[in-house]
Parts: structure tokens; sequence; C-alpha cells
């Protein structure tokens, strides 16, 4: 009798986890349609860095944040950062989806007078928590934010998500030193390593590996995962910290342009806007 009352818990779970997962593609699908969508409009570059951040930041903003739409400015809150400013279409889309902002705001995006800027600019009524897009401030602002924290005795947590290339940065080895030094559980970095920065693939540039050692080496406890992969996603957020007194950071596994075809894994889609032809064909594949 108790086999059997496990096994249907178990069936139940599995259940529960199966509609969770499958409403966040339906979600991330959303998110990638509207970056498409007004990306397209405003010839803005950076297609291929959004899309391929926007499995981590689903999980985070549907799964795993502790944060309120309707009270954005809750001083317990979750703090998320995007380090990689350029990727902001991204972040823009899941806050829409998120409840932070009407959809019409989204038309205000890189246009004269404009309410959304092509790099995140700080407001945090609308979901936005810092100024980023000068690539390596990110994780130090996180650092700011998780002392912060320790001190005032909240439990909020701080997401800092970086993009591989910004790795390249000094500032950002700066901050990695620092942090354990503080014992920062309360603070998590995240890498979109996705393997293609501007002008070439990373390791082309100034090769990373063995990246995730180096992070250990700093004093980090790390995890490495498929960025992708919802399921692998969520299970290793719902860890964080992964140990008492050190800084968590988790190395993703993405692929730059995720979720189109033609945009996957090309160099020319971290600068490049899509024209009408590969607009509708993109739409299609996202439809």
């Amino acid at each position: 009798m108790k086999f059997f009352f496990n096994k249907r818990r178990e069936e139940e779970d599995f259940r529960k986890k199966t509609e969770i997962i499958l409403e966040l593609r339906r979600n991330a699908k959303e998110i990638r349609k509207d970056i498409l969508k007004i990306i397209y409009k405003t010839k803005s570059p950076h297609i291929g860095s959004s899309l391929s951040c926007v499995d981590i930041l689903t999980a985070l903003y549907f799964r795993i944040l502790k944060i309120y739409p309707s009270n954005p400015e809750f001083p317990h809150r979750d703090r998320f950062i995007l380090s990689k400013g350029h990727g902001c279409p991204a972040l823009y889309a899941t806050l829409v989806r998120r409840g932070f902002f009407k959809k019409e705001i989204l038309d205000k995006f890189a246009v004269d007078n404009g309410t959304l800027e092509q790099h995140p600019t700080c407001n945090i009524s609308l979901g936005i928590e810092a100024s980023t897009g000068s690539l390596g401030h990110g994780l130090s602002m996180g650092i700011g934010m998780a002392i912060s924290g320790k001190y005032d005795k909240s439990n909020y947590r701080v997401f800092v998500l970086m993009s591989d290339g910004e790795c390249n940065e000094g500032s950002v080895w700066e901050a990695a030193m620092f942090a354990p030094k503080h014992n920062l559980d309360n603070l998590i970095a995240i890498i979109d390593y996705n393997k293609i920065q501007a002008m070439n693939r990373t390791n082309e540039i100034v090769s990373l590996e063995p990246l995730v050692d180096k992070w250990k080496a700093f004093g980090w406890a790390t995890h490495e995962i498929n960025g992708h992969d919802f399921r692998e996603i969520i299970e290793t957020l719902e860890q964080v910290p992964f140990e008492t007194d050190k800084p968590s950071v988790i190395v993703a596994h993405t692929i730059k342009g995720k979720g189109v075809s033609f945009m996957e894994d090309k160099v020319l889609w971290h600068f490049r806007h899509p024209n009408e032809e590969e607009y509708k064909a993109a739409w299609r594949e996202l439809k």
C-alpha cells in the first residue's frame, strides 16, 4: 500500500513538473516573438544575444525570483541585474510577460522620446534594477547590493546575468576575487555562455577555458548546465546557494540566436537585424 501511494505521488509530481515546463516553454516562445518584433521594427542589433538568454530569464522570472509586479519596490525583493545590457530586448519582453508593465510600452523601445533604451536604464517601477551596458560592471553592482542585504539583515538574493565575452573584462575578475572574501552566499552569477561575442567566436578572441575551474579557483561554488533545458535550469537555481558563505556561479551553455534556426550559432546575428523576408521566416518558426 505504501508503495502504491509513493508511486502515485511520484506520478503527480512528474505531471506537475511537466505542466510547469510546458508553461515556461509557452512563455519563452511569446518572449522570443516580442524580441523579434521590436528588433525588426526598430532595426536594432543584438537579436542573437537576446534570444540566447530567454530561457534563463523565463525560469528566473516565472519560477525563482521573489518579485512582486504589483509592488516592484518591495524592499525585500530579489534583485536581478542584466549585466549584458545589450540583451535588454529579452529583459523588456520578459518584464512585460511577467506583468511589470503593459505591452504597449514595448512600442517605446529604441525610438525618440521613448521609454526603453537600447541598454537598460534603472527604473525600479518597471522592474529594471540597474543601468547596464558597459560590460564588466554588473557583477560589481551586484556585490554592492549583496553586501547591503547582508548589512541590513535582509534575506533577498542578487542574481547577475553576464555574457561570456564580458568575462574578458578585468573588472569581472576583480569582483570575482572580492565576493568570496565577504562570504556573499546571497549572490548568484549566471554566465550566458553562447561562445560568440561581437566580432568572432569567444575562444578566437580570448579563450575562457577552463571557465568553471577558474571560478572555482577564485572561491566560488560552481554549477554547469544546459541553459535551454528548463528542468535543469530550475533544479539548479533552486539549490542556491550551493555552499554556505560562498557566492554561486552557474555556467549556462547556450546557443546564440536560440529559437530561430538560421540565426543560431552565427556571429552575424550579434549586430545585424532581420530584413522583411528574414523576419517572416523567423516568425513562422516561432509561431
